[in-house]
């Protein structure tokens, strides 16, 4: 997974401070001038590589990697400003930086569209060129907890290794702070409680999004609880396909031993592990739809006009364009797929 993952980040990344431009080159296109929070995030990279597609022949995408350093994206910030972008798109490295991009652009009248992570709502209805692509944070948590009740329901027998009737899982947590972090742990853990079944947390700690740092941790889970352990829950797909691989070193996933994963993107290394039975399922997070939201929003904005000219997307009252979730399990596979077609 990491040789594929770097195979694909290898295509595509850009100087982290000229920026790489996309689209015809022409000088006739308007600039955007983007910045991700860092390009080896596994489903970042699918976000990034749907805006080069809808960027193409439309704008000059000026495309940075922050490298997960606030400091270096303000930077690139300028930068961009200083080459003549004529809006912004922004993957926050810290949502609590939002202000200080807006103090940036807000002077010289150029539209900021905020994407994956959120900034607080006070931050965009401060500044009238301001916006958000991205999703609600509460929907992903609630689906997954509605995949993990189901899958419980259904298999008890074989899950409930200890005959307790209760759930113990582990919990790989995403970046603490982050919206989409928070929202998925307590929503995917209230919504199986509210399904009437009796959960403990044996334990749960953060993997920041990262696939490496998720082995890491269930190799050391694994060492403490073995098999007391009955359900791993991750919040994103790059922490539940490390954990498929501790797993796999253990001897899981061979003959009858078993554990349910869980986790949320529908990336399409995780479809993979569906269809192979190494994860119960996860939640779509559309990448496709996110990058080409965020690109055509930005293009109207850098163009003077509309953001939401000519496109199909609506603002909330928080002046969000909203992309909704979807549960993936084997029986629905195929949505996932199509979205990275």
């Amino acid at each position: 997974m990491t040789v594929a993952s770097s195979i694909l980040l290898a295509t595509g990344c850009s100087d982290s401070t000229s920026g790489k431009d996309s689209g015809s080159g022409k000088d006739s296109l308007p600039a955007v001038g983007a910045t991700i929070y860092k390009f080896d995030d596994n489903f970042m990279s699918y976000v990034r590589r749907s805006m080069e597609t809808s960027a193409k022949d439309n704008v000059k995408l000026m495309l940075n990697d922050s490298q997960n350093d606030q400091a270096k994206q303000i930077e690139q910030v300028d930068t961009l400003i200083a080459k003549g972008a004529k809006s912004l798109a922004i993957n926050l490295v810290d949502p609590k930086a939002a202000q200080t991009i807006i103090d940036k652009a807000k002077p010289k009248n150029i539209p900021v569209i905020f994407f994956n992570k959120e900034p607080d709502a006070s931050v965009l209805k401060g500044y009238d060129k301001a916006y958000y692509v991205g999703t609600t944070s509460s929907e992903s948590g609630v689906l997954q907890g509605q995949l993990i009740a189901k899958a419980w329901e259904a298999n008890k027998d074989k899950y409930d290794k200890n005959k307790d009737g209760k759930l113990q899982y582990v919990l790989l947590k995403g970046e603490p702070g982050h919206p989409d972090a928070e929202a998925r742990t307590k929503f995917a853990v209230d919504t199986v409680k509210e399904k009437g079944i009796q959960v403990e947390e044996l334990a749960m700690d953060t993997a920041m999004w990262d696939a490496t740092k998720a082995t890491e941790k269930m190799d050391a889970w694994l060492a403490k609880y073995s098999d007391k352990i009955e359900f791993v829950i991750a919040n994103n797909d790059g922490m539940a396909l490390g954990a498929v691989a501790s797993l796999e070193k253990a001897g899981y996933f061979s003959g009858d031993k078993f554990m349910p994963v869980v986790g949320v993107d529908a990336i399409p290394e995780a479809l993979e592990m569906i269809e192979k039975g190494k994860m119960v399922g996860t939640v779509l997070n559309d990448a496709k739809n996110q990058g080409k939201a965020t690109i055509e929003l930005a293009a109207n904005a850098a163009k003077g006009k509309d953001v939401l000219d000519g496109t199909e997307w609506k603002l909330d009252d928080n002046k969000a364009v909203r992309v909704p979730y979807i549960e993936i399990t084997k029986d629905n596979i195929q949505v996932g797929k199509d979205a990275y077609k």
